[in-house]
């Protein structure tokens, strides 16, 4: 079994334009719209049909999905296929997946970002596989001049169901080709799935322990040529002068060249490449943000949050009913979030061949659209002679739906007119993120005269994505603005400060620190009311049936209410993003100096699960992920720098220090939510209200730094 491998569109379509035999269906994932020009040479047919993805059924009995999404450890690969094959009713063991080239038809915006990637395919690829299993069994009636009724489709084959007579998928793929598809094919009722819902092993493992899986950084073309690239440390800053002389003459470099980010050392290898780059001496105009430091940044951004933002939301009126209520019954509270880098393990990376006439360019990516529009924006080439190739990933969490060092490594192979790949060091990796934003958010809150909250206002600065503009980022105070919770009187204020770091989407974007922000000051206002945050959450859910009953699973689980050891203590978050809804609970204790997560009980209703074994295991992974931004990460600045260079000064939670982590699915014949995002928001305000309970300390401010003892 295998689940690797590319192949471009335009050579599939090539494929079965020449009579390679079998069955080809072609369907469409929705999208928002279609743009760009039509690909020249494609096959007048293919290109009469609009087409995002392919289902192969070979006369060999091999079945193989060409899809449009990307595998970053998430197991979209085996999920997918999950759904084709459920529907399809073929073998699974004959199941095989390519990824396909980059197409307009697949959408404006071909990638794998906010947890969409099943959300988007649910219904697509069930239908696609129904499809292909009533042109099967059509084709099996019409041999055996039977009614297709009498026919029934089981494990890659047609049976007639009064004669008992049996006909492989392979046999009847070719007679199936030539028939015309049912216009609705009929969809399985979940009763009915004997697959989807099962946790089936994942098509991938075997490729990646063996070795034999294509990443990124594994990709080797003929006459290849190796590269680093010098960058200004300070955010915004340029190039001022470069004296090359001495990188010239590190044994295997090859050439020195000027490209939009920096200066490019290649190499014949990358250490050579490495070499080369410490013996630049380069002068570099720093910009206006080289005075920049972490302090001054946090300090303009509370200052920000003593005046009036733009509106991000209003229920009620919070100004009036804090400002009516007593000293007692009034909580004020700042939180902030310092920046984060996204680390994966597999370095940023990209190998890119561009000559006169085409470019060629393979990446892990999770945004090929991205990938594409950079190299056709460097080459001036046309869409149609830009072929991007998809890759595993070594991990993404967002960073790799940017194409920047896509753009770099196609400018690099431009220049010197031979293919490169361009490798990013992990200090370059650290050092020149586009990073989690940096966020404070000034709160201040009011409960009843029977201790309820009743009214909260938060006032948040928080960079853009978009940059420094007019108005409100909703993604800047998505799990803000939009907190679940019935309170009466709410209103949300945003600010977008100047900062000059480059920010981007982060595991769980806006939820990541906006879930911690409203869930621990939510803990403040029930513990200012002496009220149980179980008990009042609950109450602020009612009109939240789905998170309501993943809360209740959680905390029934996790044993809310039991006695705990001396020192322990547990705290509870809910977060609603990407279409799941998540509850947590954690236990604490404090060794020292140090904060100790023994457990984590997770609640999840992801809607219908296609794979319980990988739905734990992301609602793990994100966990986590999120635990090491709530007790190790921040991205800190001196003079405009970066201070953190690799995982010895920007750690991740180790294994000794891992909590035991309980993940419960809430049964759901829901459509599927997302999973890869959904447990990281949740973590940090869990782990934060524990510590309350356990010490009576509240932590305002990531990563949590208890008080100091004398």
């Amino acid at each position: 079994m295998s689940a690797r491998g590319t192949l471009p569109r335009r050579d599939f379509l090539r494929l079965g334009a020449a009579g390679a035999g079998g069955l080809l269906v072609a369907f469409t994932f929705p999208s928002r719209a279609v743009a760009g020009p039509s690909r020249a040479g494609l096959d007048a047919a293919a290109e009469a049909v609009e087409l995002n993805a392919f289902i192969h059924v070979g006369t060999d009995d091999v079945v193989t999905l060409f899809i449009h999404k990307a595998e970053m450890g998430q197991g979209t690969v085996t999920s997918l296929a999950m759904l084709l094959a459920e529907e399809l009713e073929c073998d699974w063991s004959a199941i095989r997946t390519e990824f396909p080239g980059v197409d307009p038809k697949y959408g404006r915006s071909q990638g794998v970002y906010g947890s969409s990637s099943i959300r988007g395919s649910w219904n697509p690829l069930r239908e696609a596989g129904a499809e292909a299993r009533e042109r099967l069994i059509a084709a099996a009636a019409a041999r055996w001049n039977v009614a297709p009724s009498a026919c029934r489709a089981e494990r890659g084959a047609v049976i007639n169901t009064v004669s008992g007579a049996r006909l492989r998928y392979g046999a009847l793929a070719d007679a199936a080709a030539a028939l015309p598809g049912p216009s609705n094919p009929r969809l399985k009722d979940p009763s009915q799935f004997e697959l989807i819902g099962t946790p089936v092993p994942r098509l991938d493992t075997p490729a990646k322990v063996d070795g034999t899986a294509a990443f990124g950084i594994d990709t080797r073309v003929p006459d290849l040529r190796y590269a680093v690239i010098a960058r200004c440390p300070v955010f915004g800053g340029r190039l001022a002068r470069v004296d090359d002389a001495r990188a010239r003459q590190v044994q295997d470099v090859l050439d020195v060249v000027t490209v939009s980010t920096g200066v490019a050392v290649v190499a014949r290898n990358t250490w050579a490449a490495m070499q080369g780059r410490q013996a630049l001496e380069i002068t570099w105009d720093e910009g206006r943000y080289a005075g920049n430091t972490s302090d001054s940044l946090r300090r303009m951004f509370t200052d920000l949050t003593a005046t009036p933002g733009d509106e991000a939301r209003a229920e009620g009126d919070a100004l009036a009913a804090i400002a009516s209520a007593t000293d007692a019954r009034r909580v004020e509270a700042i939180y902030d979030v310092p920046y984060l880098a996204h680390a994966p393990m597999e370095p940023l990376n990209c190998t890119a061949d561009v000559r006169a006439d085409r470019c060629e360019v393979w990446a892990s990516t999770q945004g090929q659209s991205a990938a594409e529009s950079a190299a056709m924006r460097v080459t001036s080439l046309p869409r149609e002679r830009v072929t991007i190739h998809t890759l595993y990933m070594g991990g993404g969490f967002g960073r790799r739906a940017g194409s920047d060092y896509v753009g770099e490594a196609v400018e690099i192979s431009k220049a010197i007119g031979a293919p490169v790949k361009l490798t990013w060091s992990r200090e370059d990796d650290t050092q020149h993120d586009t990073y989690r934003p940096a966020s404070v958010v000034r709160f201040s809150g009011a409960i009843d005269e029977d201790g309820w909250p009743a009214a909260v206002h938060a006032r948040a600065a928080c960079p853009s994505f978009r940059g420094p503009r007019p108005g409100v980022d909703r993604t800047a105070v998505e799990g803000l603005a939009n907190m679940p919770y019935g309170l009466p009187h709410l209103r949300v204020e945003y600010h977008n400060p100047d900062a000059g770091v480059p920010v981007s989407y982060w595991r769980s974007v806006g939820y990541s620190q906006n879930v911690f922000f409203t869930e621990s000051f939510l803990d403040e206002l029930i513990a200012a009311g002496g009220r149980d945050p179980l008990e009042a959450r609950r109450r602020l859910l009612a009109h939240e049936p789905r998170l309501l009953r993943a809360l209740d699973v959680a905390a029934r689980a996790a044993g809310w209410g039991t006695p705990l050891p001396d020192g322990h203590g547990r705290g509870l978050a809910v977060s609603d993003n990407i279409g799941s809804f998540t509850a947590q609970v954690a236990e604490v204790s404090v060794d020292r100096d140090r904060v100790v997560v023994h457990r984590v009980t997770c609640a999840v209703d992801c809607g219908q699960v296609v794979n319980p074994a990988i739905v734990a295991q992301q609602i793990r992974s994100g966990i986590v992920y999120g635990l090491s931004a709530a007790l190790k990460g921040a991205i800190t600045l001196t003079g405009g720098r970066v201070n953190e260079t690799s995982f010895g000064n920007y750690d991740v939670i180790r294994m000794p220090e891992a909590p035991v982590v309980d993940v419960h699915v809430v049964p759901s014949r829901e459509n599927p939510g997302g999973i890869g995002e959904a447990s990281t928001p949740g973590i940090a305000p869990a782990v934060a209200n524990a510590l309350f309970a356990a010490t009576g300390f509240r932590a305002r401010r990531l990563p949590i730094r208890l008080p100091a003892t004398s």
